[in-house]
């Protein structure tokens, strides 16, 4: 779906809606996608076992195509995705949600699987290569933080 999006809170935030309002059962992928085809903005993907979700969309005035825009979208809504919450080592972050894998920046490998892992209640894996892995930074302590942070500060914001 193209809701006309150019940034991705707002884009986080209608996939949760949507989530909400069409009862979207557990197992449903929400994914956003950066378009930079002279028109950038955010695009939507949803793969879910629900039926009729494509009408029920188109009822809400969205209009809904097949397939992703491209093979890497950022996951907002997976399964498991609400109970990533608090600081989880990397192991119960594994088992309790579809991501498959964490990797962290400037390290090769993967991490200890009871590494903490502080989700400051934000966690957005992205697919790779057919994987969902989340993307992770060391923090203080020894301890990891997703990469991607809940409330960025937006570029020029000190002037």
């Amino acid at each position: 779906m193209d809701p006309g999006l150019t940034d991705l809170r707002a884009a986080d935030h209608l996939l949760r809606r949507l989530a909400a309002q069409l009862a979207l059962p557990d197992d449903t992928f929400g994914c956003t996608h950066l378009l930079r085809d002279g028109r950038p903005r955010v695009v939507l993907s949803l793969t879910t076992s629900a039926e009729g979700c494509r009408e029920r969309l188109a009822a809400q005035g969205y209009e809904a195509t097949d397939g992703a825009p491209d093979a890497v979208g950022r996951a907002v809504l997976f399964p498991g995705a609400d109970g990533l919450t608090g600081t989880l080592t990397v192991a119960e972050l594994l088992s309790r949600s579809a991501i498959d894998r964490v990797s962290v920046l400037g390290a090769g490998g993967s991490p200890d699987p009871e590494t903490p892992l502080v989700t400051r209640d934000h966690v957005r894996p992205q697919w790779q290569r057919g994987e969902l892995v989340l993307t992770a930074m060391p923090a203080a302590g020894g301890r990891l933080t997703p990469f991607e942070v809940p409330d960025p500060t937006p570029c020029c914001a000190d002037h």
